[in-house]
């Protein structure tokens, strides 16, 4: 059966471009920085979001995780939102690679109260640990955060002399929902984490970019972490696609989304989460004791999502068309009716 897949834009298939580049890619020894596509992706990768130099690695979770490491020494505290990626979905790495501790901020859609965040704060003393980092993320789950916001966070964390590390897995949907250029709305961060292969189509891979003198200490400890990944340049080849070209079709995806919405919206007893509706994330509930059942009653029919967590998340990407989603939205009416 071939499944219409909404539990996530990761899992979107390569375009024949990348494919064919990834086929005919000049690959040499990453570890020894000697593969010419790695190269060429993170001078890409520094240019494209005007830092100095950038890292290729696995993941983003690595990718976050280097970056607490490489800005942080075992101890420090990180100033967090409370539902960062970091925080829920990274699998506690913070406090087994980086060994640092956690401050989570509870704001409303990633956005905190700027007296508490400055209050929260602290000078290492003999009895707590010292504020080292700030983390902020952008998209913040379906919502995009002014970048008007971010720099005031910004301004308060270097007046205290801390770094900003930018969580940009889905930075270009953020980009493409304010109509900017990335460089205009991460010019603020130390460092930025985005991902290649959440709605770009990459197979796998995240690009870590900063200063040069964090990228080099951040390659001592890519290698540390086990992800000195060699002939590398295969999956860097797609990477520099995701890069260039698939940017520029996410708006397709967040009108499919708002088009996803329209039709979830129109099924009685369904509401859709507005605040979280600035991208290709489609968040809704139904008061039915049935909800729990519709992950297995679509999975019957052809349609993949996340099992129920107090919501459900559908996310239009790549592979899923206007048609696709008339032929989910038509199951769930169905389902619930």
């Amino acid at each position: 059966m071939n499944y219409i897949d909404l539990r996530s834009d990761t899992v979107t298939q390569q375009t024949r471009e990348m494919r064919d580049a990834m086929y005919h890619a000049v690959v040499g020894d990453d570890v020894f920085q000697d593969d010419p596509t790695v190269n060429e992706l993170e001078r890409i990768a520094a240019e494209t979001f005007g830092k100095e130099d950038a890292v290729f690695v696995p993941s983003g979770t690595f990718s976050n995780q280097l970056a607490l490491f490489t800005h942080c020494d075992r101890g420090d505290e990180v100033i967090l939102d409370k539902n960062a990626h970091i925080v829920l979905h990274e699998s506690g790495a913070s406090a087994i690679i980086a060994g640092v501790q956690l401050f989570t901020m509870d704001g409303v859609g990633g956005v905190w109260d700027l007296a508490k965040f400055e209050a929260a704060i602290k000078q290492k003393s003999r009895f707590m640990p010292g504020t080292k980092l700030v983390c902020l993320e952008n998209c913040l789950n379906g919502h995009v955060i002014s970048p008007a916001y971010l720099e005031r966070v910004a301004a308060i964390a270097k007046r205290h002399g801390l770094r900003i590390h930018l969580d940009g897995a889905r930075i270009f949907n953020a980009a493409t929902f304010l109509g900017r250029d990335v460089k205009e709305i991460t010019g603020f961060a130390d460092s930025v984490s985005v991902c290649l292969s959440k709605g770009l189509a990459a197979p796998v891979g995240t690009v870590l970019v900063g200063t040069r003198d964090f990228c080099e200490r951040a390659k001592d400890r890519r290698k540390l972490m086990g992800g000195g990944m060699r002939q590398a340049g295969f999956l860097a080849a797609a990477g520099i696609i995701a890069l260039t070209k698939m940017p520029q079709r996410l708006g397709i995806d967040h009108e499919n989304a708002a088009y996803l919405d329209r039709l979830l919206s129109a099924i009685p007893g369904i509401v859709v989460d507005r605040a979280e509706r600035d991208i290709n994330m489609v968040f809704w509930d139904i008061a039915d004791d049935r909800k729990h059942g519709l992950e297995s009653h679509l999975w019957k029919n052809g349609v993949k999502i996340l099992p129920y967590e107090g919501y459900f998340r559908f996310v239009t990407h790549l592979d899923v068309g206007r048609d696709n989603l008339d032929e989910v939205a038509r199951l769930v009416r169905d389902y619930f009716a």
